[in-house]
């Protein structure tokens, strides 16, 4: 009989296939799929299909201090990043604006944006983007 870290490993896995949806879930960090960066810690919770949407994305970041995990950048897909440790910038269409626990970013398709880690201590980020 499976357990439950089973069945979590298992929906993890089942995230990333192609065409199948994400499945209803609650998944703690430990369960999320960890990927070591240079830059930092990046935990991707959630990335696939839903009953609304083409493709979902939905993770986090420990950003080391003074890292970037890529230049500025733009996607088709909407996003929006929530800060919940430490202090850094983020940049949308070349303006910066400071960043602290509690502020949330809102970025539209195609629009350049980029977040930087300007703090000495690591800065913690949620994310979540979508393309309908």
């Amino acid at each position: 009989m499976n357990n439950r870290r089973d069945l979590f490993k298992a929906a993890a896995l089942f995230a990333a296939v192609p065409g199948v949806k994400l499945p209803d879930a609650t998944l703690s960090p430990a369960q999320a799929r960890l990927v070591k960066e240079p830059f930092g810690d990046h935990r991707i919770y959630f990335e696939g299909k839903t009953g609304q949407l083409e493709s979902m994305t939905a993770g986090s970041l420990r950003l080391n201090s003074g890292a970037s995990p890529h230049p500025p950048h733009e996607h088709p897909e909407e996003e929006f990043i929530l800060i919940t440790e430490g202090t850094g910038e983020i940049s949308i269409d070349g303006k910066a604006t400071k960043v602290a626990p509690g502020a949330m970013m809102y970025c539209g398709t195609n629009k350049t944006h980029g977040i930087v880690n300007t703090g000495k201590v690591p800065m913690t980020f949620y994310y979540f983007k979508w393309k309908g």
